[in-house]
């Protein structure tokens, strides 16, 4: 059994849902990422969604872009990203690890190679921004070889064809996209969610994430009402950035992991 699939089992059992952190390889540096995705996994966070930064980052909102720029600009590459999972997994074993990324740096490093080498890491799945069902055999066919789950996306938008096309090709969950655009902290959580993730459900067994725009308790606790998970992303992204230079930034990214995972209990 996965690392994901043991997670949501466990969870499903004590009757919690999952809240899986969104943190930027080299954000704000090397060290510091592995440091914060130890203090994620210490505060409560059941999986970790690792961005590998890459230099055309269409889905991501100005918060994940420049955090992506500003981890570019110190260096950041595939292999450095990878000895970063290497880090964070030799001290967190059983913590899930999902690297999301776009499919140039995965075709520019070879797919046969990377997801080898992204395995070894110890990553345990892959969401893949930009990579279609329609265009992911060949991914699909090294990363399960690898013992890798790949993780599609679903937009409010999404037709019944596509929604049961990535019930059937998505491993791990799927991650179902809160509103149209691309991600960022928002105010509020669309009402018409709730009748979103249940079409999706009708098609899966996996699990069901909701991510884009989720900041507060508040918005956890009323995803996990109908969805399997949150994810939450942009707004830790800004904190960490925020308080980047702070003696207290571990302190403060943890209080605010403990209270998001607040909202994951019934």
């Amino acid at each position: 059994m996965s690392r994901l699939a043991k997670r949501f089992q466990e969870l499903k059992t004590r009757g919690e849902k999952a809240l899986i952190c969104f943190v930027t390889a080299g954000d704000p540096s090397a060290d510091r990422t592995v440091e914060i995705v130890d203090t994620l996994a210490r505060a409560g966070a059941d999986a970790v969604e690792i961005g590998l930064p890459f230099s055309d980052p269409l889905a991501d909102g100005p918060s994940i872009q420049a955090s992506s720029q500003r981890s570019l600009e110190r260096g950041m590459t595939t292999p450095k990203a990878l000895e970063i999972v290497r880090k964070i997994r030799a001290s967190n074993p059983d913590l899930p690890l999902i690297l999301m990324t776009y499919y140039n740096p995965i075709r520019h490093y070879g797919l046969e190679r990377y997801a080898r080498d992204a395995a070894m890491a110890g990553a345990d799945a892959h969401i893949v921004t930009d990579l279609t069902p329609e265009e992911a055999a060949d991914w699909k066919t090294y990363s399960a070889a690898n013992g890798l789950d790949t993780v599609f996306l679903l937009a409010p938008t999404s037709t019944p064809d596509r929604i049961a096309v990535v019930g059937r090709l998505s491993t791990g969950f799927i991650y179902c996209v809160s509103r149209t655009g691309v991600t960022g902290a928002r105010e509020d959580v669309p009402a018409e969610l709730t009748g979103f993730v249940a079409s999706i459900r009708e098609q899966t067994s996996e699990p069901i994430c909701v991510g884009f725009g989720i900041s507060t308790p508040e918005h956890v606790r009323r995803i996990c009402a109908f969805a399997d998970g949150a994810v939450v992303g942009s707004s830790l992204v800004d904190l960490i950035h925020r308080h980047r230079d702070d003696g207290d930034l571990l302190a403060r990214v943890g209080d605010y992991v403990t209270s998001l995972k607040s909202g994951t209990r019934s």
